[in-house]
């Protein structure tokens, strides 16, 4: 039954964005032949500047909703979680909703021993806070990567890898903002990698598995760099609506 109302809850989050946003949507380069959503262990957002990235959930598929509702497994922040309202809300966003410290600890354990399940999925924002309107985050230092999803990769032995390059909501809500603007659009590219062939690919240009961790961060760092900048300034740049 709760797989079921988590499926109903998304579902009706994604009605109400196809409502209020326009969405410009597509993928980077042409996917592998077959359906690029079966068999997804790890799906990561690159470009993390809002809570209200549920807006997203627009550009994928009811069937990729149902594995959320089943099989998904979200790290979220503790604070966040501990906000009366918001903590509600973002438990109901997937099955296993786990709460996470900053920190290396137990909470971080428990994110790594729920993907044991070869039918979880794992949703993660691999830069771990939010890019302020500066583009900084809230300490007014650059947005990095965090090693983390390393981690989550060296867990995951195989199957599909989708990174997902947001254009950014600073145009719709930012952090501090008290409400969301309707009518603008939101952008996203999606990219199908395999994780077999994405971890063999940075122990190579590792040269080991001691600097795998750094090898992911760079590589993810230079794809949101390359793939996000470009809708970030099309958002920008997009005009208020009319009156």
């Amino acid at each position: 039954m709760r797989t079921l109302l988590i499926f109903l809850f998304l579902a009706a989050l994604r009605a109400v964005s196809a409502l209020l946003w326009r969405l410009d949507s597509g993928w980077v380069g042409r996917p592998a032949q077959g359906d690029p959503w079966r068999g997804l262990r790890v799906v990561a957002l690159l470009n993390h500047t809002s809570l209200f990235e549920w807006l997203f959930v627009r550009a994928v598929p009811h069937r990729f909703l149902w594995r959320v509702a089943r099989h998904g497994v979200i790290p979220a922040a503790e604070k966040t979680l501990k906000r009366p309202w918001a903590g509600r809300f973002f438990r109901a966003l997937g099955a296993h909703v786990v709460s996470i410290t900053r920190e290396r600890d137990h909470t971080w354990r428990s994110v790594l021993a729920r993907i044991d399940d070869p039918e979880s999925m794992v949703i993660i924002l691999p830069e771990g806070r939010m890019k302020r309107r500066n583009g900084l985050d809230s300490n007014g230092q650059p947005m990095t990567v965090r090693g983390g999803i390393a981690d989550i990769l060296e867990a995951v032995p195989d199957g599909g890898l989708l990174l997902a390059y947001s254009g950014g909501l600073h145009h719709v809500q930012a952090p501090g903002d008290r409400l969301p603007r309707p009518w603008r659009t939101i952008r996203m590219r999606l990219e199908r990698l395999e994780i077999a062939e994405y971890r063999a690919a940075r122990l190579a240009e590792a040269g080991g598995a001691a600097q795998f961790k750094r090898a992911v961060v760079a590589d993810l760092e230079r794809r949101r760099d390359q793939h996000c900048a470009p809708l970030e300034r099309a958002s920008r740049a997009e005009p208020g609506p009319p009156g």
